[in-house]
């Protein structure tokens, strides 16, 4: 049996319609995108679920791993698959730049004076104050490390390493345990011949490198053994030793980070994202997260629920008083307008 010319158009334009149809009423959800593992986790029971329960939405989620590429890609493509997405300070301020990131109206989330300063950004409201530093296991590691430096001494502590496969504070790592003060490091790392020696320090540890990509990675490869020194976010590792694992962390040269959620412009929950972000800055619920996984918080009435156990090991006090702030002018300057040309040195230089 065979169509007509005319009762085919009429067929395909109402099989369009009812795709074109179909598509309105299966919009795509409101979606945040953090960084996985049991940090996600966390994030889920304290915030993206309860918010979805309150507002009577679906929230979906996704993971992103750092770097500008999955940016680079939605600018090229047009397309948007989250609307809310945690970043590191040189993504927020390119993407802000860029067009990428919406600038925030603060009176639709709360008055800047309730967060600490690092919090507060054009484009960017502060979700954890987090820590990037050496741990290990002592029950693989052969002897006790006492400075960054024995991270790159295969001698005195043998085995693999774990390392963040990003340039952006791994060879800030290399530059410090090589002797670098952490005031002089984005100096240095600004001539070549800076850049060649944090290469260098990392060429001597290269063939027991084991690279992470998740923060959850980290901890795990300790626990199991795979590694018995690694680069790892503070809170994954306290994460850990809550769960009985007796992991170690070196506060040392640590590399401090205050990430940023930001709200994509052209999103079509924009209005949803700043719901979002209002609800998050509760200093209680924010609190509660804190007790959970061990990050600080941008909200200052924060620190008043947050027990003195966890206060403890959080990065604040003495545990950064040699820190590298990644939120500092230099470092973000200096990654702003060497990102593209590291980042391919990199991706090169691994590959050898």
């Amino acid at each position: 049996m065979t169509m007509s010319k005319t009762t085919l158009r009429l067929a395909v334009a109402a099989g369009l319609a009812g795709l074109m149809a179909a598509g309105a009423v299966q919009a795509r959800d409101f979606t945040i995108s953090s960084w996985g593992g049991g940090y996600q986790d966390s994030q889920r029971k304290h915030f993206f679920k309860p918010f979805g329960d309150s507002k009577g939405i679906k929230v979906l989620e996704d993971t992103y791993l750092g770097g500008w590429a999955q940016f680079k890609a939605m600018q090229e493509t047009g397309n948007r698959p989250w609307d809310v997405v945690q970043v590191e300070n040189s993504e927020l301020i390119r993407g802000c730049e860029e067009g990428l990131f919406v600038k925030l109206d603060w009176s639709r989330i709360g008055p800047k004076s309730s967060y600490i300063e690092p919090a507060v950004s054009e484009c960017g409201l502060g979700v954890v104050v987090v820590s990037q530093l050496v741990a290990w296991n002592p029950k693989n590691a052969k002897a006790q490390p006492n400075g960054i430096a024995d991270f790159f001494d295969l001698a005195k502590i043998p085995g693999k390493r774990g390392v963040r496969s990003d340039p952006k504070g791994t060879l800030e790592f290399a530059l410090m345990a090589d002797g670098v003060d952490v005031k002089d490091v984005y100096k240095v790392m600004n001539t070549k011949a800076g850049l060649d020696r944090a290469f260098a320090k990392l060429d001597t540890i290269k063939s027991q490198i084991q690279w992470w990509e998740a923060g959850a990675q980290a901890p795990e490869w300790l626990v199991s053994g795979d590694v018995v020194m690694s680069t790892a976010y503070n809170g994954r590792i306290a994460k850990a030793n809550k769960d009985g694992h007796g992991l170690k962390m070196m506060w040392q040269n640590n590399i401090l980070y205050v990430d940023k959620w930001v709200i994509f412009k052209g999103s079509e929950h924009v209005d949803t994202g700043y719901e979002f972000l209002k609800y998050f800055s509760d200093p209680k619920r924010e609190a509660a997260f804190t007790n959970d996984y061990t990050y600080g918080q941008p909200n200052r009435e924060a620190v008043k629920y947050i027990t003195p156990e966890v206060m403890a090991a959080l990065p604040a006090g003495d545990h950064i008083k040699d820190a590298l702030d990644t939120g500092r002018e230099d470092s973000v300057e200096f990654w702003l307008d060497n990102s593209d040309e590291i980042f391919e040195r990199w991706t090169a230089w691994k590959a050898k």
